[in-house]
């Protein structure tokens, strides 16, 4: 809905940050930093104080009220068009050199708790994620654009044994630029494994705001390429939502953050981008999940250490199966005095 302002024989109203007016059936526009021209002699004195000149645009038109009438003597528009600032990359080798030394990694040894060494190392290597000194344990992810270069690192803390973020006593995360005392660098963040992009170009994506959920999800769904935003904010920018075009994209926000990403999903939707926002997490999630910041991540990993128990009881006594089918039984609910361990191993 517009609003309207009229003043005189001049209708004025706002488009976003542009103003408009109208004057019979001529139209003019001025964005925000645009300047306006007047003849020289119009204006103010820069030493008005001293010497008082002040000749304003309505005594001009006063003076010469033809040329009021003439639409070219209307204001003429200087837009100032800022040109934009491109961003600094890494050195390709700092990944290259990252991606070792995971029994020092604290995340990746989580992940081989829950998904075995071999397919922890294929997914760190897939979606370069490496080992990083700045603390003992900590974990780098690359941003590595579709165009294969490295915008920065983000470098983060986990807990080996939960997999949750150490945030005690300070938040554990920095970002390698940072870190390397880069000058003049211009950082603009790209998508966590939006490198994945240019070689998976059928697939749909799904778009988390964690780079770890990215990561879990991945092996649960892998019929999308998974994306991180890193953080609610993060890099779900219009300047980045291009590169998503002509797919299929599914939006999965942490909890309370599903109203936003759905203001998100209608840029997206403006530029033609096939788009819908899961509340997948607002349904299911019980009032403890909530509290303790439940994503998608620990719903799969949940569901997938239900159904591991369940088919390893299957193992053991194949008459478990016959009693639920003859009892019309279904999976809900697990208790376990231990962490989940995988079967395929």
């Amino acid at each position: 809905m517009l609003t309207y302002i009229q003043m005189g024989s001049f209708l004025f109203w706002l488009e976003g940050s542009t103003l408009f007016w109208s004057k019979g059936s001529n139209s003019f526009g001025l964005r925000g930093q645009s300047e306006l021209d007047f003849p020289h002699h119009v204006g103010r004195c820069n030493r008005e104080q001293k010497c008082g000149y002040h000749y304003t645009p309505k005594q001009y038109f006063a003076d010469n009220p033809k040329e009021k009438e003439k639409p070219e003597v209307y204001p003429t528009l200087k837009q100032q068009i800022e040109e934009p600032i491109e961003p600094s990359y890494l050195a390709e080798e700092l990944v290259t050199r990252s991606l070792k030394h995971y029994e020092a990694n604290y995340l990746f040894l989580f992940f081989q708790s829950k998904f075995g060494e071999r397919r922890a190392k294929e997914l760190f290597s897939k979606y370069h994620v490496g080992t990083a000194t700045h603390w003992i344990g900590a974990t780098v992810f690359w941003q590595m654009d579709i165009q294969r270069r490295v915008r920065t690192g983000k470098v983060m803390l986990y807990d080996p044994q939960t997999g949750r973020r150490v945030k005690k006593p300070h938040n554990h995360i920095t970002w390698v630029h940072s870190l390397m005392k880069q000058e003049d660098f211009h950082l603009k963040q790209c998508f966590f494994g939006e490198h994945l992009l240019q070689d998976g170009k059928s697939y749909p994506v799904a778009i988390v705001e964690s780079e770890k959920t990215a990561l879990i999800a991945s092996i649960y769904i892998p019929q999308y390429i998974w994306l991180a935003t890193g953080g609610k904010n993060g890099c779900l920018t219009k300047e980045n939502m291009p590169i998503l075009k002509n797919r299929k994209v599914v939006l999965f926000p942490d909890l309370g953050a599903k109203d936003y990403w759905v203001t998100k999903s209608e840029q997206m939707q403006e530029i033609g981008i096939d788009v819908m926002v899961s509340d997948y997490l607002e349904r299911n999630a019980s009032k403890a999940q909530i509290e303790e910041g439940y994503d998608i991540a620990d719903f799969l990993i949940q569901d997938s250490c239900m159904e591991n128990i369940y088919q390893t009881f299957l193992y053991k006594n194949p008459l478990l199966e016959r009693l639920v089918e003859a009892l019309d039984l279904k999976l809900e609910k697990i208790s376990v005095l231990s962490s989940c361990q995988p079967i395929w191993e």
